[in-house]
This record gives structure tokens, C-alpha cells and sequence, in this order.
């Protein structure tokens, strides 16, 4: 650092040296310059009155009253003399101080008497600086001599000497300040935050800093310092992972992370390459004025295939829907992500407004959720939707077929109930590839399903994977029924498997969950009744208990009768008036879908007649924020409500549930659970209700606020444990152990392949 200071003051120096100098010379010239305009000017006023007297008696030839003219001048400041020339440039009379001065004719008397007009030079003569002005002298019209008039030029080079002297001066005295400036400026922009950087590192190095991963402030080198903080961020992750593989092994206990998933999918895959196929992205770019931003979009999904995708090297082929997606691509329509250490590629797959309309707001949205989820709300199926959805399958078919080629034995995952047909295309064109798919949404009924009027496509679609994978066994068991009354084919009740057209097709259940405990730890508040505190005083709401929903606005998430639960704890039980607050956090969503769009506004009318009903001063009994919140937020409500109401009438998992265990570090806060999520078989110390049942789901609530905290302690503390032990981790640890373990059979060859192995667990 030393050195690099003294390297930085005599840059400083030397710089402001020569940018100093060459200022100087140019002040300097242009003072000589101007100085000589004097003289000139001065020169020439002399001479025209001079040369009045001197023309007649020049034309007389009276050389000596010439020379008595030149005589009478020769005693003026800073006028040696003067002299007067022939055409032929002789001098014909001279101040007598001048003979020895000027011993030959000076140049600008043969310019004055050539040129016909006057003009000045400097000339050095016998160590002295003399300036001489010739002006020509006429005999009527002709020119018959010159007048040369010359002064002591001595003063010029004094000056001149002089502001040399004071730019040296001023220089010596800038370049102090400079640098004094220079070093207090280095001490307190670079030395002092590189030196608390320093300690910082020192204090993460030795295991002091644990779980601080903010960067000192160091703005100079702020580049370097995001870099720094992603490497604090790894390295008190990767000490996190070491420290509580450690507790579990102490423990003889098994914990799934994000690290663990690393190797575990590296030790199965080898040099098999893994794609993934989603509609949404992990990221997405969109600009802010003109900087292009990344947009991380919150998705448990992304949780859970990103380290698998980062330690192989994988792709992930999803929809490119953000504003400035197409700008942020190569060629190829792909990009390596994650943006601050790329370790996997993202192609993007675009689509026409039509395509988006038909096949993900349609036939997915308006034709598959409603049919999947018992929340009767009728399905639409539409013939332009069904050939937007057949025509977008292949699109992304055609685009991972592409991303495969030249790759042996590949790995694909598909997610979720948008892409039933890509299995079996891609099994086509790939039958060397192991493919499995995940229907994150539940599985109905064969007698519900068979409303569609594409079943059979769809089923067909979905028996070209190797593994299809839903939430829990009941969903397993749906969808065999559904194949046995829809296709011929030959059903494997003992181990799940469907045997079709040489080919056999597991079904598994893989409950998905969450980030396993402390991966959000330092979203932790430092009181929760201090953030609690914050939080009402945010909504402007006085209240002693909070209870927290976190949805989107949909029809399968019961939130008109969770709002009707309230209403009812206000009626039986009027204690809770002015003390109890639900904060509904409900995220818009497919709002251009009618049923979406007037579903929101539904929601909205409910709370406010409710609130009109019972509300007091600052007090109301719902607060209902309509808007997308960030991780971040919705962790402070988890944190801080002494209870949260997850009353879906049907849902695959809901993860919501579990998040909200996740983030109860502090082992308090009750969980009402409906009966109708599949997190309601693995969260038993839930209060389960069933959502449909008002007055039961209003009892749930009051149960749950008188709870003693020595139960509510240990509800949680199961529920937690479960969560713990079956993370997101695990569940993709599962899925590729289970992909990975598949023989992929030759033709008539299905009945006498080898079952799965053992899970990952």
C-alpha cells in the first residue's frame, strides 16, 4: 500500500508538473508577444512623427541636421537610438550609442523598404535585447530610405524571468497541497475500507464473521467488492453445510443441501448431460431506463434444479418472456446464468402473443388447472387452444432436440402440466434419452379427467417418459386409473409401472418442499415483536394477534372463505374484535383471464364488507395487500404472526405451509392446514381443516390463539423436523436417483427389465 502510494503522489507531481509548465510557457510566450506589441506600437507612433522631420531634410541630402534629428532621440527610456538608411540600406545617420550595435543593416529595415510598410523584430546584440522598428521613408510617392527605431528590449526577458520564477513558485506550493490532499484522500477512500475489508475477511477466515456477509464500504473498488461478497456469501454457505454435516453425523442423522445435491447429482450423472424444460425461467431481463437488469423471479422450482443444473453443467430450456429477454441472447437464443458466476446455459424459447394466449392462458390455464384442481370452476377446452398447445410442445421439443444433439444418453426433466406432450416427442426422435416429468398440480379422478376431449393425446403424451413424477400416492394412483380406462396397456399395480407399446413408463411420488432450515437465516429479524411492531405500523392497524395468507389470487386457494372464517371468529367469538388482523397478501395473477380478473375483484368486495362491518379506528379485522412481495417480505409476516391460514380447496402440495414452518426458527406460531393439500399428509401437528367447513375453520383459529406455547412448541417442532429431513434437496436428490436408475429397454425387452433402485435417501 506503501508503495502504491508514493507510485500514486509522484504521478501526481510529475503531471501536474508538466501540465503546469506547459501552461506556463504558453502565459509566458503570450506575454512576450504582447509586450513586443508594445514596443511595435510605441515604435510606430514615434516614427510617423519622426518621419515627418526626416523626409525633407532627407530629400535635401542635409546629412547633418540628420544626424542631429537622430542625436536628440538617442536619451529617451528605453530608446537606444535611432537610425536612418538609404535605399541601398547605408546608414546615413545613427544615434552614436547604436555604431557598435548594430553593425549591419537589421533585416527589418530591407522588409520596411521592400515591403513599404513598418514592422518590428527582437534581435540580440553584444548579450543584450534590442528591439528595432523600420518604417520606410518617402520622397513624394517613391521610397528613398528607412527609419529604424531602436529600444532596449532588456525589460522583456526580466519579465518573462520573473513569471517563470512565480509559476515555480505557485507550482512548488499546488503540488504540496496535492499532495497532503492525495494522502488523506488515500487513507480515507483505499487504506482505512481496504484495511476494514481486511479485518472482515480476517474475521470470516477465522469463523468470527460468520453469517455477516456485507462487504465493508469500499465504493472505489466496488466491482472487486461484489465479487468479495459473492465469495463471503459461498464460503459462509459452504461453513454452514461443513458445520451441520458435522451436527448430523454427531447426530447419525442425514440432511439434504444444496452442496450435498451438488455431489450426489455429479456421482449419478457422470458425463450425462441434464436439460431441463419449463415454462418459466430462472431469469429473466428487463430494462431499467437503460441499464439491462436480471430479474430473479421467486420460484421454489429454481431452488431446486439450479444446483443440480450448476454441477453438471446442464441446460434449461424455458419461455423467454421477459421485456428485454431477446436482447440479453446469443445466436443461438442462449445465455450462461447465473449471471455472477455462470455454471449452466438458459435457451430461450420464444412465442407469439397467440401462442402465450392459447396454450399457457387457455388450454393450460382456462382448460387443464380448473379440470385438475376440485374447486368447480368448469373447464374450457377450445379447439385454437389445443392446437396452440400441440404446436408450443413441439416448439420446445424441437428446441431441446436441439440443445441435445451431438450429446449421448441425455437427462431431461419436464415440469408441470404445460408440456403433457413433450415426453413422448422427445422420446421419439431421442430414445436413447431417460425422460421424466413432473406434474406439480394434482391428478384427478379418471371419471374428472375424462372431460377433456383430448385425454387419450394427453395420457399418451405423458407414457413417452421413463418417470412420471406427482406429489403424492393418491395422485400415482389417479393417474393409473386414468390410463387403464383410456389407452390399452398393461398396468404393474405392485410396482407402478405401466407397460405400453415396448416401452415402460414409473409413477412415483415425490413430495416437493423447501430450502432446508438456514438458508434463510439472515432474512432472520432481530425481534419478531419488533418487526411485528413495524409491520402494523406500516399497515396503520392496532392489533395484539396477526395472523398471515400468502396466495395468488386463485379460485383453488379459498381465499373468499378464509375471509368468511374471520368474519364468523368475529361473531362467535366478539373478544377478538379490535385485537385480531389477518394480513391476506394475495399476488394478482392471469388477471386478463375473466375468471381471474373477476375473481380479484370478488376477493376485494368481501374484505371490504367485512372490514365495514367490524372495523374501529385503526383497527380492521382483514388487510388485504394486493400486490407481488419479494421473499424478503413475506419472511418478516412468517416470522412475526402467531399463526397462518393455508385453507386451499385443492392443492398439489402448497408450499406456503411449509415455508412458513421453515421460517418459524423460534418454534411458535400455529399452522391451520386444509385437509385438501397434499402438505397435509407430512404436516400432522398442523390444525387440519377442511376449508369448505366455516365454522370449523373459525374454531381452528381460536384453538389456535389460546393454544398453551408448551404445544405449540412442539407442533412446530415435528412439523419442522419434517420439513428439515424432506427439503427441496431431497426432492430433486430423489428424482435423479430414481431417473438416473432407469434401464432404458430395447424393443420387447419392457417385461424383464430390472426394477428402480433405492431412493436417495
Amino acid at each position: 500500500m506503501r508503495l502504491l502510494t508514493v507510485r500514486l503522489i509522484i504521478s501526481l507531481i510529475v503531471g501536474v508538473m508538466l501540465v503546469s509548465l506547459a501552461f506556463s510557457y504558453y502565459g509566458v510566450r503570450a506575454e512576450r508577444r504582447r509586450l513586443t506589441r508594445d514596443l511595435d506600437r510605441q515604435a510606430d507612433d514615434l516614427g510617423e512623427s519622426l518621419a515627418e522631420n526626416v523626409e525633407p531634410h532627407l530629400a535635401k541630402g542635409s546629412q547633418k541636421e540628420l544626424q542631429r534629428i537622430v542625436e536628440r532621440f538617442g536619451n529617451r527610456e528605453h530608446l537606444d537610438g535611432v537610425a536612418i538608411y538609404s535605399l541601398m540600406g547605408t546608414p546615413i545617420a545613427i544615434t552614436p550609442g547604436l555604431v557598435h550595435r548594430l553593425q549591419s543593416e537589421p533585416p527589418v529595415v530591407n522588409s520596411a523598404i521592400t515591403g513599404g510598410r513598418g514592422s518590428g523584430q527582437l534581435i540580440k546584440s553584444k548579450g543584450s535585447l534590442i528591439h528595432v522598428y523600420a518604417l520606410p521613408l518617402h520622397e513624394k510617392d517613391d521610397i528613398v530610405g528607412a527609419l529604424a527605431i531602436v529600444h532596449d528590449a532588456t525589460y522583456i526577458n526580466a519579465q518573462t524571468a520573473r513569471m517563470w520564477r512565480q509559476t515555480f513558485l505557485v507550482d512548488l506550493v499546488l503540488v504540496f497541497c496535492i499532495a497532503c490532499i492525495t494522502l488523506l484522500i488515500v487513507h480515507w477512500s483505499i487504506v482505512g475500507p481496504i484495511a476494514k475489508a481486511a479485518q472482515w475477511m480476517k474475521a470470516l477466515r477465522t469463523g468470527k464473521g460468520a453469517g455477516v456477509t456485507s462487504v465493508p464500504d469500499i465504493d472505489l473498488l466496488r466491482p472487486l467488492a461484489r465479487e468479495v461478497e459473492s465469495f463471503a456469501q459461498s464460503l459462509t454457505a459452504a461453513r454452514f453445510a461443513a458445520e451441520q454435516e458435522a451436527q448430523l453425523r454427531d447426530a447419525a442423522e442425514s440432511n439434504w443441501t444444496a452442496e450435498r445435491l451438488s455431489v450426489h447429482v455429479r456421482n449419478r450423472l457422470g458425463k450425462n448431460p441434464l436439460f431441463v424444460v419449463s415454462n418459466r425461467e430462472p431469469y429473466s431481463h428487463a430494462w431499467r431506463g437503460k441499464v439491462l437488469e436480471v430479474v430473479v423471479p421467486p420460484s421454489g422450482l429454481v431452488t431446486a434444479l439450479e444446483p443440480i443444473l450448476r454441477a453438471c453443467d446442464g441446460t434449461w430450456v424455458a419461455h423467454g418472456s421477459g421485456e428485454a429477454d431477446q436482447e440479453a441472447v446469443n445466436q443461438q437464443d442462449s445465455l450462461r446464468v447465473p449471471p455472477e458466476d455462470p455454471r449452466y446455459t438458459l435457451r430461450r424459447v420464444w412465442l407469439t402473443k397467440q401462442e402465450e394466449e392459447g396454450y399457457y392462458f387457455g388450454f393450460a390455464n382456462e382448460g387443464l388447472w380448473p379440470l385438475c384442481h376440485v374447486a368447480h370452476v368448469r373447464p374450457t377446452f377450445r379447439d385454437s387452444d389445443w392446437k396452440h398447445y400441440r404446436e408450443v410442445n413441439q416448439k420446445f421439443a424441437d428446441a431441446v432436440l436441439e440443445e441435445m444433439a451431438g450429446t449421448q444418453n441425455p437427462l431431461l426433466l419436464a415440469q408441470d402440466y404445460h408440456f403433457a406432450l413433450l415426453p413422448r416427442m422427445i422420446k421419439k426422435k431421442r430414445p436413447d434419452a431417460r425422460v421424466a416429468i413432473f406434474w406439480h398440480i394434482p391428478w384427478p379422478h379418471p371419471e374428472t379427467f375424462s372431460i377433456c376431449p383430448w385425454q387419450r393425446e394427453l395420457v399418451d403424451g405423458l407414457l413417452g417418459a421413463d418417470l412420471i413424477g406427482f406429489h403424492i400416492q393418491s395422485f400415482c394412483t389417479n393417474f393409473l386409473q386414468t390410463v387403464d380406462r383410456t389407452l390399452e396397456s398393461r398396468i404393474d399395480w405392485e410396482h407402478f409401472a405401466i407397460h405400453r407399446e415396448d416401452h415402460r413408463t414409473w409413477v412415483k411420488p415425490f413430495p416437493i418442499s423447501v430450502a432446508a432450515e438456514g438458508e434463510t437465516a439472515e432474512l432472520a429479524p432481530a425481534s419478531p415483536f419488533a418487526d411485528r411492531g413495524t409491520i402494523l405500523r406500516e399497515l396503520g392497524v392496532d392489533a395484539l394477534f396477526l395472523a398471515v395468507g400468502v396466495d395468488r389470487v386463485d379460485y383453488t386457494k379459498g381465499i373468499r372463505e378464509r375471509f368468511q372464517a374471520i368474519e364468523r371468529l368475529m361473531e362467535k367469538y366478539p373478544e377478538y374484535q379490535s385485537k385480531f388482523t389477518l394480513v391476506q397478501i394475495g399476488a394478482p395473477s392471469r388477471t386478463h383471464i375473466k375468471r381471474y380478473h373477476d375473481l380479484l375483484g370478488e376477493v376485494e368486495a368481501e374484505a371490504d364488507r367485512i372490514n365495514w362491518r367490524f372495523q374501529t379506528g385503526k383497527w380492521r379485522p382483514i388487510v388485504f395487500l394486493k400486490r407481488q412481495h419479494t421473499h424478503k417480505e413475506i419472511q418478516k409476516y412468517y416470522r412475526t404472526a402467531d399463526l397462518c391460514l393455508v385453507t386451499a380447496l385443492h392443492d398439489g402440495m402448497n408450499l406456503v405451509a411449509k415455508e412458513f414452518v421453515a421460517a418459524r426458527e423460534d418454534e411458535q406460531g400455529v399452522l391451520i392446514l386444509s385437509q385438501f393439500t397434499g402438505a397435509a399428509r407430512e404436516l400432522r401437528d398442523a390444525l387440519i381443516v377442511n376449508p369448505y367447513d366455516i365454522e370449523k375453520v373459525a374454531n381452528a383459529v381460536h384453538q389456535a390463539l389460546v393454544m398453551q406455547p408448551e404445544d405449540r412448541k412442539l407442533r412446530m417442532q415435528h412439523m419442522r423436523r419434517v420439513v428439515k429431513e424432506n427439503n427441496v434437496y431431497r426432492w430433486a436428490g430423489n428424482l435423479i436417483t430414481e431417473l438416473s436408475e432407469i434401464r432404458l429397454e430395447s424393443p420387447g425387452s419392457a417385461e424383464v427389465g430390472a426394477g428402480l433402485g433405492a431412493s436417495a435417501d
